[in-house]
């Protein structure tokens, strides 16, 4: 066989591997992290001509802000609700613009195909642009871990592997593991909260649906990986306490890293029919309380695993996106100003420039999911899905996820509150995240070892809030 066939030979076996094999991160490219790179990943500096500024994080808040306790939020949220609309956007600025039918065609390149097709569906509905404030931060450890993930983390096809804390690929080449830093960003460590949601039909109307839930995470978190719970994202607990027609339904999630076996396990419980096992809960399978207006991973803007799809990293991008979203988690903000028909109220949605990781994916022959394409945007400075494009089976854009991000100095984290889910065919929207009448959640939450397990769904008493 002659040299020049092996060689071509060998290329055809190459480009046969999973693309994942081939994806590293060198030493010298790393080192650009904490220069010219943040620590994250993000580019430090800003655009060309200013409209997105330089990184400047947690100097945006004052040391009065990051030691603030969710205990004494929810003292001012009680006596001096407009304190806590103050304290959290100190950071923000007056508006510049807005964006609305007329001016489309002017901004129509800084905005998602979602967004667009938001004007088209709904005549009256607007974007108010703010000057960016690139706010996005998080705790030191964690930062320190993601840099050494750079060139220790892989990722093998079905899981992560070798990445400890952090972010485990801050300098990305593939598609997944664009999607794998955002499904393994700290959050806190542990958490309990209350959550409102309700499905809005195109007149308005809707009706708010109330649960209790529980989350343990395991690989972002502080004190460390438990033992034995090196294979798991995260566990979640939760009871349903409105409406009264499902009222003390309860589901255990436990969120696994590897894939193989769809990367998740699910009980359910209630009086009537007692415990069992969920034997497909991910994917599609449409979730109770949004009456099939959204999947399960489509929830957290996507979670589950990645097998069903082959993912293309495009790469960064300039997008208006929804950012430092404290007016719509305002405590003097009601749900009847908040949920409006067609879309959620304008005058409290605030949207800002970033750049923003674009990942497409595409289903993969022979396997099923409603939804056949999806186009992500994924903010550079906190790896939180801002906004997905969603395609049914007949290539027509079907529904716009929304997160409407904020920067929680106190933890520190981002994430999406609320986040919203756009069907832009029927013209009914999903909304989860929803804080504003609510109490604040506990970021101290503690439990027995056993509080995630299938006997624990079983008893009385388990999410009653002893706060």
């Amino acid at each position: 066989m002659s040299c020049p066939l092996r060689i071509a030979q060998a290329f055809l076996l190459l480009s046969l591997l999973p693309q994942a094999t081939l994806a590293a991160v060198s030493a010298e490219e790393a080192a650009k992290l904490g220069k010219e790179l943040t620590r994250v990943g993000a580019i430090r500096a800003g655009n060309a001509d200013g409209s997105i500024p330089e990184y400047t994080g947690e100097s945006n808040f004052i040391e009065a802000d990051k030691n603030i306790t969710p205990e004494d939020l929810q003292k001012l949220r009680s006596e001096r609700p407009g304190a806590v609309e103050e304290i959290l956007g100190r950071a923000t600025h007056a508006k510049l613009f807005s964006i609305t039918k007329e001016n489309l065609a002017k901004h129509a390149d800084k905005l998602t195909a979602g967004h667009q097709a938001m004007f088209e569906r709904h005549p009256d509905f607007r974007m108010d642009v703010y000057q960016s404030v690139r706010t996005a931060f998080y705790p030191e450890k964690t930062l320190e871990e993601t840099v050494k993930n750079a060139t220790r983390a892989k990722y093998t096809g079905e899981h992560v592997k070798d990445a400890v804390l952090g972010f485990p690929f801050p300098i990305p080449k593939l598609g997944e593991e664009v999607m794998w830093n955002h499904k393994l960003k700290f959050r806190g460590s542990s958490l309990r909260r209350i959550n409102n949601e309700a499905v809005v039909q195109p007149d308005g109307n809707y009706q708010i649906s109330k649960s209790i839930t529980d989350i343990e995470f395991y690989y972002a978190n502080l004190k460390g990986m438990p033992k034995g719970k090196e294979n798991m994202i995260f566990a979640y607990a939760g009871e349903t306490i409105e409406p009264p027609s499902v009222s003390g339904q309860r589901v255990l999630v436990l969120e696994m890293v590897d894939e193989s076996a769809g990367g998740r396990v699910v009980y359910l419980y209630n009086e009537g029919i007692g415990l069992r096992r969920v034997p497909r809960a991910g994917y599609d399978t449409p979730l109770p309380a949004s009456f099939g207006e959204l999947f399960a991973d489509q929830a957290d803007m996507f979670n589950g695993a990645l097998d069903r799809y082959n993912w293309k990293l495009v790469g960064r991008q300039e997008k208006y996106i929804a950012y430092n979203s404290y007016l719509l988690n305002s405590p003097k903000r009601k749900y009847d100003e908040i949920i409006q028909k067609g879309f959620a109220n304008r005058d409290y949605a605030r949207y800002e420039l970033h750049r923003v990781w674009v990942v497409e994916a595409t289903l993969k022959e022979g396997h099923n999911h409603q939804l056949k394409r999806r186009t992500f945007y994924v903010d550079e400075d906190s790896w939180s899905i801002a906004a997905v494009d969603c395609y049914d089976n007949q290539d027509a854009l079907w529904r716009l996820q929304e997160a409407h991000l904020i920067t929680l100095p106190f933890i520190p984290t981002v994430t999406g509150l609320p986040e919203v889910m756009y069907d832009l065919q029927s013209g009914r929207y999903f909304i989860t995240g929803l804080y504003s009448e609510e109490r604040m959640p506990d970021w101290t939450f503690e439990h027995s070892k056993s509080h995630f397990s299938q006997r624990s769904l079983t008893r009385k008493g388990m999410f009653r809030w002893s706060k």
